[in-house]
């Protein structure tokens, strides 16, 4: 006879648990301590098996049936209900340890460390990846909704940063990709977000671009009364052209002091090939002066507190604001600017020459292919020129603008 509710208030307990039956497999078991448990009793293949449905009376008689029967519908298909709970718990629990943090450093590992990208593009998207992490970072990564992700990514936005949330964006979809191609997650939820952000304002690193008041920068910064390892950077990179986290974290090994060569290493590289740098008689002499502080070291400019660590990326920019020049005015990557429109404009060079000193690439992929040349030759004697050139700027020679005729413009 099926149970009824009234009578399972009335069931006592007794010293060895006993089973009180319902209908089509359903029962109810009594512990000695008094509690009491559902269970259905189904056979799958010739074989008995049993199901815990929960415990009475968080679940009633009436939910223990529907889940009965629920169970009983699989068992009837074919399917054993044990062994699919088994799979959906297995399931969440890999689901509860892949949350989207934990497979973004599996990404970052992978696909970056692993791959030898240079430190600042892994620094970089750990950044961007800790912009998310109060929204998303802890959920499952399978569970997480396009919603989700624009929330996090709006406010971003919100705070006036729409490169950012368009960088995290694409980086977030990264992480997603990298989640399907290891079966942890089904799909992209940051794949077509681009269209709900607003679009990035251009703003181009500040430069100085009038040779006279270049002239006056250079002064100023023999002028700077802080630390000499700053000073003396702020001497070089106007020289040497190279982005200042490529000479901010050069080492001593690198500089071949009798071929006057700075071979910068393709992991340290924005193009991921080795950059050749010719070294100009000024630049040789401010190394030799840098040597005289830090030649005892690894690193060419150590940071100040510790010489196992690289001076700081933001330096010399602030090196620039204490002399009284700010943002706007020019900034540490925009002495390349500077480089690029002096020597064009000189009439001088080849611009695939100046090129290959700023270390671009080719904006016309079928050119680079087959433009091989390195210039290296010419690149010597630009490299001496444009040192020198620097020199009388910083002297206050009268500057005549260079004819614009013929000129030519490369990217910064």
């Amino acid at each position: 006879m099926p149970i009824l509710a009234q009578e399972i208030r009335r069931l006592r307990p007794k010293s060895v648990s006993f089973r009180k039956t319902d209908s089509k497999g359903l029962y109810l078991e009594v512990f000695p301590n008094g509690s009491k448990l559902w269970r259905y009793k189904f056979r799958i293949a010739g074989r008995e098996k049993r199901m815990a449905l929960g415990a009475w009376p968080d679940i009633s008689l009436a939910d223990a049936r529907k889940r009965r029967d629920v169970a009983r519908l699989k068992v009837l298909d074919g399917i054993d209900p044990t062994l699919e709970r088994k799979r959906k718990k297995r399931l969440a629990r890999m689901n509860a340890g892949n949350s989207f943090k934990s497979v973004a450093e599996d990404f970052i590992k992978v696909r970056m460390e692993d791959s030898g990208k240079a430190e600042s593009t892994i620094r970089k998207a750990r950044w961007y990846v800790s912009l998310l992490e109060p929204d998303i970072g802890r959920r499952p990564i399978n569970d997480i909704e396009p919603v989700e992700v624009l929330e996090s990514l709006k406010k971003i936005e919100r705070r006036g940063h729409r490169e950012s949330a368009n960088r995290t964006r694409a980086l977030a979809s990264r992480v997603f990709r990298h989640g399907i191609a290891c079966s942890l997650c089904k799909s992209d939820p940051a794949a077509h977000l681009g269209d709900a952000l607003a679009t990035p304002i251009v703003t181009h690193r500040a430069a100085i671009l009038d040779p006279n008041k270049f002239g006056q920068l250079l002064r100023d910064i023999d002028d700077f009364t802080g630390t000499p390892l700053v000073r003396i950077a702020m001497q070089i990179l106007p020289h040497i052209m190279t982005r200042p986290g490529e000479m901010r974290m050069g080492q001593w090994s690198e500089i071949d002091w009798g071929q006057r060569i700075w071979n910068i290493p393709a992991e340290r590289t924005k193009l991921r090939r080795l950059h050749a740098v010719p070294l100009s008689d000024q630049v040789m002499l401010l190394l030799r002066e840098l040597h005289c502080h830090t030649g005892g070291f690894e690193k060419m400019f150590p940071a100040q507190q510790s010489h196992l660590k690289y001076m700081s990326d933001n330096s010399i920019n602030q090196a620039m604001r204490r002399m009284g020049y700010g943002p706007d005015v020019v900034t540490a990557h925009g002495f390349r600017s500077t480089a690029s429109t002096f020597l064009n404009e000189s009439g001088k060079w080849h611009p695939d020459a100046i090129e290959r000193s700023l270390a671009h690439g080719d904006s016309n992929a079928i050119r680079g292919i087959y433009n091989r040349g390195n210039y290296w030759d010419e690149r010597v004697q630009m490299a001496q020129w444009w040192s020198d050139y620097l020199d009388e700027l910083k002297a206050g020679v009268k500057v005549l603008p260079f004819a614009r005729v013929g000129a030519v413009e490369g990217p910064y």
